[in-house]
C-alpha cells in the first residue's frame, strides 16, 4: 500500500490542537455507533457513552468512550473492568489540566488505570480474566489502550487503515513470550501426553494463551494488566472505527471486514461483520463488534472511501510523528496537509517506563500521590517508580512519579522480582 507520509515531519500536539481553535471550520465530530453479538459462553461485555465530561458540568468539555471485554473463565472481570475502568482512568488525570495537557497525559493515566483495575479486582480473590480494547474519543483525537487479542481498526475516509491496538497472543508476538520467561514464567503448549503438544502457546501455570490481560490472578502476575497505548489525531474527513473480539479477526482478515460493510450504517455494519464471521467459522466463542463512524458535522451518511489493497505490516509507516517536547515548536508555521497523525505510542510491560513523566508532561504526578491507585502519601511514604530499575537511564531513584507500598509490590510482582503467590494450575477453559 502506498503511503503518503514519507518524509514524517513531526508535529507537536499543542500545535494540531492549536489549528483546530485557530480555524473556525474545524468543529469536533459527529459520532455515530452501533454494535452486534452472537453470544456462546456470555462473557463479551461492551460500555459506550458518549457525552462524558471533562470537566463536570461543562458540555464544552465532553468526550468518547468505547470499549470491549472479552472475558474467559468466568465473566467477573469483564464485568468489573466495565463499571470501573473509566473512572480509574479519569482518576489518575488531575483535575486542573487544560484540554491539550488532558489528551496528553490519557497514554499514562490508561496505563495506570488499567494497572488500578486489575489490582484493586484481584483483591477480590476472583480467577476470571478479560481482554480489554478501550477507546477514548476527544474532538479529532483517539486514544487506543489495549490488553488481549481484541483489536482495533480504523480506516480514514481516504482509504487508509491503521492498526490501533496490539495482539498479545503469545502464539503472534515473540516479544512477549521472551518478557514473560525473563519474568520466571514458562511458555509452551498443552501436555496431551506420550510428549505429544496440542493447541496454542500458553503461559504456565494456569494455561493463559495471552501474555496481558485484566484478572486473571491465578495465572501468575507475569501475565500483566499494562496496556499498550496508540493516540492519533484524525483528518477532518473522518473514518470509521471498527472494535472486535477475537471471534471476528480468528476469521476474517481486515480487509474483509472493512469491505463487507462498507457503506452501511454503523449497526447495520456491526451486526454484517459478525454474521460474516460467524458463518464462515461458526459460533465457536462470543463474538461482539462494535463500528464507530466519526463524520464531519452535519454529514450523515457513513463514510465510503475507495476500497484499497491493504498490505501487512506497514500501518506505522502510514502515520506523520509528532515530537514528544516542547512548547517551542508552537511558534513555527506548519503547513502540512489535513491527515491522520500519530502523537504517541508505547507497549512496553514496564511502568518505570511507561510512567516516566519525559512525555508530555513534567508535572503530571503529584509528590504526595500514588501514580497508580491515587491514595494519598505522606511525606518519605512514596517509593520511586525508578526503585531498583536495572536501566533507570537519566532517572535517579528519588525522582518520580512515585508509587504506595502496596502498588510497588504490584510493581515487582509483574516484572518477576519477587514470587507472585502460590498459584493454582487451572488447564481447562483459558482464553
Amino acid at each position: 500500500m502506498s503511503t503518503k507520509n514519507d518524509h514524517h515531519q513531526m508535529v507537536p500536539l499543542g500545535v494540531l490542537l492549536k489549528r483546530e481553535l485557530d480555524n473556525e471550520k474545524i468543529e469536533n465530530p459527529d459520532i455515530i455507533h452501533g454494535e452486534f453479538n452472537q453470544s456462546k459462553k456470555g462473557e463479551d461485555f461492551t460500555f459506550m457513552k458518549t457525552e462524558c465530561e471533562r470537566i463536570p458540568g461543562d458540555g464544552c468539555t465532553v468526550f468518547s468512550v468505547f470499549a470491549l471485554f472479552d472475558g474467559h473463565n468466568g465473566s467477573g472481570a469483564a464485568i468489573y473492568s466495565k463499571e470501573n475502568l473509566l473512572n480509574n482512568i479519569v482518576g489518575a488525570i488531575p483535575s486542573d489540566l487544560s484540554r491539550e495537557e488532558w489528551v496528553a497525559a490519557l497514554p499514562r493515566a490508561m496505563v495506570a488505570g488499567f494497572v488500578k483495575t486489575d489490582k484493586d479486582f484481584q483483591e477480590r480473590a476472583k480467577t476470571s480474566g478479560t481482554t480489554c480494547t478501550f477507546v477514548i474519543i476527544d474532538g479529532w483525537i483517539v486514544t487506543v489502550a489495549s490488553v488481549g487479542d481484541s483489536c482495533c481498526v480504523f480506516e480514514s475516509a481516504e482509504g487508509d487503515v491503521y492498526n490501533l491496538s496490539a495482539d498479545h497472543r503469545l502464539e503472534t508476538n515473540e516479544e512477549e513470550r521472551e518478557r514473560i520467561t525473563a519474568s520466571g514464567g514458562e511458555v509452551g503448549r498443552l501436555n496431551a501426553g506420550g510428549g505429544a503438544e496440542i493447541g496454542p502457546l500458553r503461559c504456565w501455570p494456569g494455561g493463559l494463551c495471552l501474555s496481558r490481560s485484566i484478572g486473571d490472578m491465578d495465572v501468575g502476575e507475569f501475565i500483566v494488566p499494562v496496556p499498550h497505548v496508540k493516540q492519533i489525531k484524525l483528518s477532518s474527513a473522518g473514518g470509521r472505527l471498527v472494535i472486535s473480539s477475537d471471534g471476528v479477526w480468528d476469521a476474517l482478515s481486515t480487509e474483509v471486514v472493512l469491505n463487507c460493510c462498507r457503506g452501511m450504517t454503523p449497526e447495520a455494519a456491526a451486526a454484517q461483520i459478525v454474521k460474516e464471521a460467524v458463518g464462515l467459522k461458526g459460533l465457536r466463542d462470543d463474538t461482539t463488534c462494535i463500528v464507530v463512524d466519526l463524520l464531519p458535522p452535519e454529514k450523515s451518511t457513513p463514510p465510503q472511501p475507495q476500497p484499497k489493497k491493504q498490505t501487512k505490516g506497514v500501518f506505522k509507516s502510514m502515520f506523520r510523528k509528532k515530537a514528544c517536547d516542547s512548547s517551542s515548536y508552537l511558534d513555527k508555521d506548519y503547513t502540512e496537509p489535513d491527515v491522520v497523525e500519530e502523537l504517541f505510542e508505547e507497549g512496553s510491560a514496564y511502568l518505570s517506563e511507561r510512567l516516566e513523566t519525559e512525555y508530555p508532561l513534567c508535572n503530571l504526578f503529584k509528590l504526595f500521590r500514588c501514580a497508580i491507585c491515587q491514595v494519598e502519601l505522606n511525606p518519605g511514604e512514596g517509593i520511586s517508580i525508578h526503585s531498583g530499575s536495572e536501566n533507570p537511564g537519566t532517572s535517579r531513584p528519588w525522582d518520580g512519579p512515585f508509587l504506595c507500598p502496596a502498588c510497588q509490590i504490584k510493581k515487582e510482582a509483574m516484572e518477576g522480582k519477587r514470587a507472585s503467590g502460590n498459584r493454582r494450575r487451572d488447564d481447562s477453559d483459558s482464553d
